[in-house]
């Protein structure tokens, strides 16, 4: 696995030469994203080793964590969907796996039969409770040279950011 910091030396050269082809080439922007990505991708593989020793892969993991998130610990397939940026498909899948692993239960909701819920089970909230702690170090040492106030900066930002990318989508779907 490639240092990050070499990624991004290499990607800031390369801007550059772009941006001397291509002076119109917004750099800043678009070192900005490819920082994001980079940086994601690699939290991602990193999630991604502490969840194979259970056998997750982190559209699952997303998913139970939303399930034990909520106060009832259920939700409806077209809202993980949503929050899990998963199609139908897919989410099918998810579900799938995690009832045969008796994590989660489907069925249908008490106030609308024709209406399906996915909760989780018990045996899913004790797995949740097992396997989280464990990931708590990692996280907390990405983050071991930010100030309270970093964090609180970075999280604004992204959230900003968020905000943004909502307002771009709905502009080009109109």
């Amino acid at each position: 696995m490639a240092h990050l910091t070499n990624c991004i030396a290499m990607m800031d050269e390369g801007i550059g030469r772009v941006h001397e082809v291509i002076p119109q080439l917004p750099a800043e922007q678009a070192t900005l994203c490819r920082l994001m990505l980079m940086v994601g991708a690699r939290m991602d593989e990193g999630l991604a080793e502490k969840l194979k020793p259970h056998q997750l892969n982190h559209s699952e993991f997303l998913t139970l964590m939303i399930l034990y998130s909520r106060p009832d610990g259920s939700s409806t397939p077209g809202e993980l969907c949503e929050f899990t940026s998963q199609g139908n498909t897919n989410m099918t899948r998810i579900g799938n796996a995690l009832v045969q692993r008796g994590l989660i239960s489907r069925g249908a909701s008490a106030g609308d039969r024709r209406r399906v819920l996915i909760r989780i089970t018990a045996a899913g909230r004790r797995f949740v409770r097992k396997m989280l702690p464990p990931m708590f170090p990692r996280v907390e040492a990405m983050f071991a040279d930010f100030s309270t106030a970093d964090r609180r900066q970075l999280s604004r930002l992204l959230r900003k950011l968020a905000r943004n990318l909502d307002q771009l989508d709905a502009h080009e779907a109109s």
